[in-house]
């Protein structure tokens, strides 16, 4: 398996995004999207997840983050992304979803392909991991990261985009909590 978008070490910072499988609008839904913050919040306390940026869009995720304490960022995203697919296929099935039945066909097609025995996927393979080599690269990938919901005209301003750490930046009340950086 090809490790070029992969984030293999430990310690360095990554620019990675994951995406829903057929790019199906899965965070639509307040339930959906608490499962991701509470799922990146898990990790931050017990998996020594850094995150200095994020957006959480309809279909996909958005990181600027490191693996630290000895954890490496591709055992952690892969963690993350088999349980919170558990959890969303629950919160699917359990919670009124008027898309209950397309989308749940749709993420067993998913499947078709696999060699293993998977009910559900939820999330494409991979997470395009781009590694963090430099100070104009770390500015370019936050403002990326902020201006997603800006760029969709979701909103005017990063900053009224609720889950995005924009929010952060500017201040504001949030739900994730991240570390700030100087962006001089």
């Amino acid at each position: 398996m090809s490790t070029k978008y992969k984030a293999t070490t430990s310690e360095d910072a990554y620019f990675i995004t994951m995406t829903t499988v057929g790019w199906i609008d899965v965070f639509t839904r307040l339930n959906q999207k608490y499962i991701i913050i509470n799922s990146l919040q898990y990790c931050q306390q017990n998996k020594g997840l850094e995150i200095y940026a994020y957006c959480l869009m309809s279909n996909h995720l958005h990181l600027f983050c490191r693996a630290t304490n000895g954890n490496i960022l591709s055992d952690v995203i892969r963690d993350f992304k088999k349980f919170t697919s558990k959890e969303i296929i629950q919160n699917i099935i359990n919670e009124p979803e008027s898309r209950r039945d397309w989308m749940l066909e749709s993420f067993k097609k998913a499947c078709k392909h696999l060699k293993r025995n998977q009910q559900y996927k939820v999330w494409q393979n991979g997470y395009h991991a781009e590694h963090i080599f430099s100070n104009s690269f770390i500015k370019q990938k936050v403002n990326y990261i902020h201006n997603n919901p800006v760029k969709d005209k979701i909103v005017t301003s990063p900053e009224d985009y609720y889950f995005s750490s924009a929010r952060n930046y500017a201040g504001l009340e949030n739900e994730l909590d991240v570390i700030i950086l100087s962006l001089l």
